[in-house]
C-alpha cells in the first residue's frame, strides 16, 4: 500500500458563506480557520494550502461573552519610542467590525507564508451583501453531464 501525498493539482477549492449574526467570536473564528486551513478535507496536508475560500457576512452582529467589549484591548506599535497604541473591542466594533473577525482568525492560522496565503482567501463584510455571488453560484451548480 502506498502513502497518499497531496499534490497542488488535487486541490479543489470551494466557497463557503458564513453568517456571523448571533455567533460567538471565538467559535466563529475556529470554524473559519478550519475551513481556511482545509482540515475538513480528507486531502489535508500541513505543508500545502488545501483550504477553501470563506466569506463572512454580518460581521457587526458577532457577539462576545463577559466584559470583553470593555476589557479586551487590541495593540499596535508605530515603531517609534512611546508609539504603543491600544483600542478596546467596543471601539473597534464601532469603527471596523470586519477587522475584529480578521484578527481573531489570524491568530488561529499559521504565522508563516502559508498562513498568509490562507488569510488571502478570507473575505469579511459588514452587512448581509457581498460581491461574490458569481463564485458561489458557480460552485453550487452541478457539472454538465457528458453523453
Amino acid at each position: 500500500m502506498k502513502t497518499y501525498s497531496t499534490k497542488p493539482a488535487d486541490i479543489k477549492r470551494e466557497w463557503h458563506v458564513i453568517d456571523a449574526s448571533g455567533q460567538t467570536l471565538g467559535k466563529l473564528a475556529t470554524q473559519v480557520a478550519r475551513l481556511l486551513t482545509g482540515k475538513h478535507k480528507p486531502i489535508f496536508s500541513p505543508n500545502l494550502d488545501t483550504g477553501d475560500f470563506v466569506i463572512v457576512i454580518n460581521a457587526e452582529k458577532v457577539r462576545v461573552t463577559g466584559n470583553k467589549l470593555k476589557q479586551k484591548l487590541y495593540y499596535r506599535h508605530s515603531g517609534y519610542p512611546g508609539g504603543l497604541k491600544s483600542i478596546t473591542l467596543e471601539k473597534m466594533m464601532q469603527t471596523n467590525p470586519a477587522r475584529v473577525i480578521e484578527h481573531a482568525v489570524k491568530g488561529m492560522l499559521p504565522h508563516t507564508r502559508l498562513g498568509a496565503s490562507m488569510r488571502k482567501k478570507l473575505r469579511v463584510y459588514v452587512g448581509d451583501t457581498h460581491p461574490h455571488l458569481a463564485q458561489i453560484k458557480a460552485t453550487s451548480s452541478p457539472a454538465p453531464k457528458k453523453e
